[in-house]
């Protein structure tokens, strides 16, 4: 998986577009595909199943989770949206509490033979699933999973004590979802300070707790300091985490993207990361954290 950081990678899943636009974002990107120029042959395409693409408002079985039979009808239908006749990566969007890894794994095998993927990966697994999940495809002689894409930034430091050392342990690329927290990493204070607009969504909800404000004031209060910006910086510091693969960043303009690409260049100090772990302090080693 950090090979990958010289390919472009694009991650979506088969529900995303959501309601009765469900799939709408890989079809954007087959469309993209179809332009030419080896565009698919220069992308890590991702991809995941799990959430129910059956009509909306309606609940059929087989049309969700990960059992064979929603895995073949799934698969399918993503590299038909996709517009390429293989996903590279294809990635359990959640854990399945109903199937048996070991049927899980058969239909995954099949898929790997008929050249429709190539690698499967987690999303949202605790760790105990990932040694589970690998256990269980190593005892009928196959990979098992490759990656775990997993809620991960400097507010949010909890895989570490689980998700991370089982991914580490058994050789996945971890790829965190949320690097910026909903925008709250971002420099949410100074840009509604500047704009005199309020924060909205996921960091409108962090800030009206005054411990966390306070948290994200000291987190831009240190940045400005060193001349750094925080999106940047929260980017960088995932790169310097032990495990991770990169972040998936998901850029709503040119600015933002540039933004994105300069956090791979961008070097942290000592005093800088020491800054950081001061004010978000991650939770600790498992099992220490929570035993003693």
């Amino acid at each position: 998986m950090r090979a990958w950081r010289q390919s472009g990678l694009f991650d979506t899943a088969n529900v995303y577009g959501w309601g009765e636009n469900k799939g709408r974002t890989e079809e954007i990107i087959g469309t993209w595909f179809a332009q030419g120029g080896r565009r698919r042959e220069k992308t890590v395409l991702a991809t995941k199943v799990y959430g129910s693409m059956a009509p909306e408002g309606e609940s059929w079985p087989n049309y969700e989770r990960l059992s064979a039979l929603n895995i073949r009808r799934a698969v399918d239908a993503s590299l038909k949206r996709l517009n390429t006749d293989h996903i590279d990566v294809y990635q359990f969007h959640h854990v399945d509490r109903r199937t048996p890894f070991e049927e899980i794994w058969q239909a995954v095998e099949v898929l790997i033979q008929q050249g429709k993927i190539l690698y499967a990966g987690s999303s949202n697994f605790p760790g105990w699933k990932i040694a589970q999940a690998n256990e269980t495809a190593a005892r009928s002689g196959r990979l098992g999973l490759v990656s775990e894409q997993c809620l991960y930034n400097l507010a949010e430091r909890r895989a570490e004590m689980e998700v991370i050392p089982a991914a580490e342990a058994y050789g996945l690329g971890v790829i965190p979802w949320s690097p910026l927290h909903g925008g709250l990493l971002g420099g949410a204070i100074r840009k509604s300070a500047e704009s005199g607009r309020t924060a909205s969504g996921r960091s409108a909800d962090a800030l009206s707790n005054s411990s966390v404000r306070a948290q994200v004031q000291a987190y831009e209060d240190l940045l400005d300091k060193h001349g750094l910006e925080p999106g940047e910086v929260a980017l960088a510091w995932l790169l310097t985490r032990p495990g991770v693969t990169g972040p998936i960043v998901g850029p709503r303009t040119p600015e933002q993207l540039a933004s994105a690409l300069r956090a791979v260049e961008l070097e942290l100090s000592q005093e800088v990361l020491a800054g950081l772990d001061e004010i978000f302090p991650g939770p600790g080693a498992s099992p220490e954290a929570f035993a003693w």
